[in-house]
Formats: C-alpha cells, structure tokens, sequence
C-alpha cells in the first residue's frame, strides 16, 4: 500500500538562496526580491539553520547551496553576553534594534541549536552549536508562554536525542513538557480541548511538542492529549470547497478562533500550514495502528497542499517561477510578497515529508 504523501514535492532552494546575503536572511521581499528596509530576523535564520541541516541530512551538505556557517554565524552574533540573551532583529545596517528578543525567539533559536548540536552535517558546525546551545540553557528558564516551551521543547528533545544523558536538558526538558501539559488540562473542556479560549498562531506546534515528548518520557496521557488537541485543531480548519472536496482552511490572524465565537476565515498565515504539516507527521510516528497512521499521513498531505492551491479560494501560494513561498491568503486574493517566513514554510514543509519517507 503506498503512502498518501507520494509522490514526493521537489526541494527548491532558489527563493532561500536568493533572500540570502553574507549576513543572512531577509526577513521580507517585495515580490520575490528581497527587501533590505526590513533588515534580518532571528525566527527567519533559525528556521533556515534548521532547513539547512534537513536538507544536508537528505541530499548532502553543500555550502554554495544553503549556507549554514552564515546562518549559524548570525546566531553566535546574535548571543548578547550581557543579558544572556538572544537579540532577534537588525537592520540592514548589521545595528541590532534591541537588546533582547521576545521569548518565542529564544525558544526558536534554542530548537535550531539543538538539531544542528545533534544533526548538523559537519564537527565544527555541531560544536559551535553545542557551544551556543549550553551558553543560552539558562535563557530557558525564564520563558514564560506555552508556544515558546513549545519551540524550546523541539530543540531540547533533539538535543537529547544525540545526548541522552544529558541532565540540564533533560530537567529543562521534563519540566517544561509539564507545563505544557498541566496547562492543556487544566483548561481544555471535551468541547474545547485547547490550552486558551483563543486558538492563534503557531498553533499545531503546542500538539506537536507533546507528542514528541510523550513517547520519549514514557507518558502516554501527554501523547494523548497531543493527539486529542490535534484532532480537534484539525477539525476546525476543514472546509468543503464548491466542488464538493476538503481543503485546510487556515484560522485567519485577523480575529483569530475565540470560543464561543466563528473563526476568522483570513487572512491565512503560510506558517500554520506548515506547523501543521509537520505535527501530523509527529502524529503519525506515535501512533501505532497502522489505520490512524495512515490517516495522519493523509492530513499531512492534505494540510500541504493548501500550498499549491487546495485552499478556500483554490490559489497556489508556491510560485514555481521562483520557488518562493506567497505571504498569505487574504479575502481578497493573495498576498503577492514572498518573505523568509512564507517561503521557509513552504521548504520546511517539503523537507519534513521528505524526512518522513526516509524514515519510512
């Protein structure tokens, strides 16, 4: 029986290279040309450390096609020794324009530092990535948002899988995974198993970090309820199209879900269809009958190809002329700009089922 993820999507790395300069990655493009006005953003760069290891981990590491050493070089600047921090934004200019980032940033970059300290295709890529992950530990215990344990937990789990034995990340690991936790239950209801009475960004990665840290702490109640607030998610982003079929249908930034309330129906964010590309394909690895495995595996799909046009208004927002990603699905049609973050989710995306079939 062959996966509802075949055929595999190509990997394009035209758009990455293009938005890439001897500093990093441009947070936003006008069109598909970057635009320098917006300078460089850490979430971008750690996103793209990360796709760069993927990608190295499933074809070959090659610096000419995904610089790594920039990425992470940005990363390393971006360490403040004085707060202990990390700084997330800076001008095309190389001036940073703060002292230090918001806490989801400081997860993100700790997730991107803990696969590439495990997964990084060269010694002295890991062990300047191992360096960094060490110094910045500390930084983890002051965050204090679901989503920020969330990305801290993707990067402490990878880190551990290279180092098992580990304590500071394995105690850092634990407890943040019951945070999460003790947060889902002791807000979600059977008609609304979430951790908030409102369902806003990034939202598949709270299910995602759970069911990866479930099967790895031996809980089963935490993969459970990883799966529970996926269905659940997953069920309020299906929409019957006027041909009859399913697409995801993204819930908008502009209104968010709030309980008790419609959903806003835009504008869709590129990140979310990627955050949910990927915990399905975590859903899939937790699951042990192969029925519900399988399932997850045509979600997944399902949820990717909301990129190339099997979305509410039947518009790819990969641009196969450029292989960058579209900014967004608006009521009015789509966003035409083709920033790191939108052009990122369409690669991650793509990397991730390409490392789901290598497992397999």
């Amino acid at each position: 029986m062959s996966s509802p993820l075949q055929p595999l999507p190509d990997i394009d790395l035209r758009h990455l290279q293009r938005m890439t300069d001897d500093t990093g990655l441009f947070q936003h493009a006008i069109y598909a040309t970057p635009d320098a006005n917006h300078g460089y953003c850490i979430d971008d760069i750690a996103r793209a450390l990360i796709a760069g290891v993927l990608h190295a981990q499933l074809v070959r590491h090659d610096e000419k096609l995904i610089p790594l050493h920039t990425y992470l070089a940005f990363l390393a600047y971006a360490y403040n020794e004085d707060r202990g921090k990390f700084r997330n934004f800076m001008g095309y200019d190389r001036q940073w324009l703060e002292a230090e980032g918001s806490h989801d940033s400081q997860g993100r970059t700790i997730w991107a530092l803990g696969v590439t300290a495990t997964h990084g295709p060269t010694g002295p890529i890991r062990q300047l990535s191992n360096e960094l992950y060490l110094k910045a530990l500390p930084t983890l215990h002051g965050l204090n948002f679901p989503r920020s344990w969330a990305f801290a937990l993707l990067g402490l789990q990878a880190y551990l899988h290279g180092k098992p034995e580990h304590a500071e990340s394995r105690s850092l690991r634990d407890e943040y995974a019951e945070k999460l936790f003790a947060a889902y239950t002791g807000h979600a209801a059977d008609d609304w198993p979430w951790w908030e009475d409102e369902v806003t960004y990034d939202n598949a990665k709270l299910c995602h970090a759970l069911l990866l840290t479930g099967p790895a702490m031996g809980r089963p109640e935490v993969t459970d309820a990883g799966l529970t607030a996926l269905r659940w998610l997953a069920d309020q982003q299906l929409s019957t199209r006027d041909d009859g079929t399913t697409c995801l249908s993204i819930i908008g930034n502009d209104g968010w879900l709030q309980r008790g309330k419609p959903r806003a129906p835009f504008d869709q964010q590129p990140l979310e269809a990627y955050a949910m590309v990927d915990a399905c394909l975590q859903a899939a690895r937790a699951v042990e009958d192969t029925t519900q495995r399988t399932e997850w595996e045509a979600h997944a799909r399902l949820c990717f190809e909301w990129f190339t046009g099997r979305n509410d208004l039947g518009t790819p927002l990969y641009d196969p002329e450029t292989g960058g990603g579209r900014d967004g699905l608006n009521a009015d049609g789509v966003n035409q700009n083709q920033g790191a973050e939108s052009s990122l989710a369409y690669l991650l995306a793509v990397l991730e089922m390409h490392r789901y079939a290598a497992e397999a």
